[in-house]
């Protein structure tokens, strides 16, 4: 089963596998940002790719019949601004450039993190046993759910993001990116929640393959502001960057 079934008309249906990990009613961000990511890409003008996307997250995601819409609100000869929304639970506004074929030599760092080596390990508690959690493959390169600090993990879709399609590369990539701080954090997790507000993710390009990899690191302030930080790769090399600003207090 994929993370969503098709209705028609911009409406989807969100089945189980989007399910956070702490309430049983509320979908994890990665889904809805992937299905907002297709909802941009639908409407993007021709010969032009996405390239940043800034989600404003109001309220969690109720697994439950959603309505996307999406409009292109800006367009030029070599940019233009989409906007899309989940109202009233979450809206995504994109950048997307014009892109032609070896216009410009490619500069881009060398493949730092490897999949090879890479190992599944263990999931902190939670309440239920269907979710985003199984939906997703993990495999760690550095630290672990369990561990405190940084972590490296590469991440790759076990479901299709709408049922019938296969995933395109801009959906495996923000299904994954919303992960960061869940996969970084730096307090007890069963004496503090940390929930990000917003996501933004800057692409150089596009992922190859199916695996994503999340080089991630927290930092969280006395005042209860954290931010997560991460660097987006795939087996290639570089892809972008993606950060999360986060609300992070005592459990009560």
């Amino acid at each position: 089963m994929a993370f969503y079934l098709p209705l028609g008309d911009g409406r989807f249906e969100s089945t189980e596998h989007t399910r956070g990990p702490w309430d049983a009613g509320s979908q994890h961000a990665g889904p809805p940002a992937a299905l907002l990511g297709r909802a941009v890409e639908s409407v993007a003008p021709p010969g032009m790719r996405v390239v940043r996307l800034t989600y404003e997250i109001a309220r969690p995601v109720p697994i439950a019949t959603l309505e996307v819409t999406a409009r292109v609100t800006r367009q030029g000869r070599s940019v233009a601004l989409v906007e899309a929304a989940i109202d009233p639970f979450m809206r995504c506004s994109a950048l997307l450039i014009r892109a032609g074929e070896d216009l410009v030599p490619a500069a881009t760092p060398p493949v730092t993190v490897h999949l090879d080596g890479a190992t599944a390990k263990p999931l902190y508690p939670t309440a239920h046993d269907v979710g985003y959690h199984t939906a997703m493959e993990f495999r760690f390169s550095e630290g672990s759910f369990l561990e405190r600090g940084p972590a490296t993990a590469w991440l790759r879709m076990r479901e299709s993001l709408v049922d019938g399609e296969e995933p395109g590369p801009l959906s495996r990539v923000l299904v994954a990116a919303d992960s960061g701080n869940g996969i970084s954090n730096e307090l007890e997790l069963s004496r503090f929640l940390f929930v990000n507000a917003d996501l933004t993710v800057h692409l150089l390009r596009h992922p190859v393959g199916e695996w994503v990899c999340l080089r991630s690191a927290t930092s969280i302030d006395a005042a209860g502001i954290g931010l997560a930080d991460t660097a987006l790769h795939d087996q290639h090399g570089p892809i972008g960057r993606s950060a999360q600003s986060l609300f992070v207090a005592p459990r009560r």
